[in-house]
């Protein structure tokens, strides 16, 4: 007969549980020494398992979405920037614009931390779990630009909709053609 805790190897494996695996010595002699009981051992397994799923989503979502380097809203600097209105910027990270599908414009010279903004918000709806996509306005316009001579316009607009936010970076640092307008 296997023993238990060979069983429960087995079936962390079985379940590509490993970070689970890999803490489970220590959360099990934590348990025999009366540290934790039986569901707290329970619990501190499924969380780091959970946890270590959650970061990996979030890294593939920020990759996926073109946010890298990664920028936060508290990493912004707001004395650099005091027109800012900081509570109003740190409510836009609570994302009911995106649920109430408004469209959010950062305007401003360059340098002022526009697209450092952009991203913060995007970072934060990826870790809240929405889809979110950035790109240059010269890049959506080449990439449409592309699928309309290919014939698949439709198609990538589709893509470019799917998300839940869109943030369009670098608008008017480029001259746009009227074919691309």
């Amino acid at each position: 007969m296997i023993p238990v805790t060979d069983r429960i190897r087995q079936s962390m494996v079985s379940l590509h549980m490993a970070r689970a695996l890999e803490t489970l010595d220590q959360t099990l002699s934590r348990l025999e020494k009366g540290e934790i009981s039986a569901i707290e051992a329970i619990d501190q397994l499924l969380a780091e398992e959970l946890n270590l799923r959650e970061g990996r989503r979030i890294g593939v979502a920020l990759r996926t979405a073109r946010l890298m380097p990664i920028k936060t809203l508290e990493s912004f600097d707001f004395s650099f920037q005091p027109s800012l209105d900081r509570h109003r910027i740190m409510a836009l990270a609570e994302l009911e614009f995106i649920k109430r599908t408004e469209v959010l414009h950062f305007l401003g010279p360059p340098g002022t931390g526009k697209s450092h903004l952009a991203t913060a918000i995007g970072v934060a709806a990826v870790k809240a779990g929405r889809s979110v996509y950035r790109c240059s306005l010269a890049d959506l316009i080449e990439a449409l630009t592309k699928a309309e001579r290919e014939g698949r316009l439709a198609e990538k607009i589709r893509f470019y909709a799917r998300a839940s936010l869109l943030i369009v970076d670098e608008i008017g640092y480029l001259p746009i053609t009227s074919g691309g307008a």
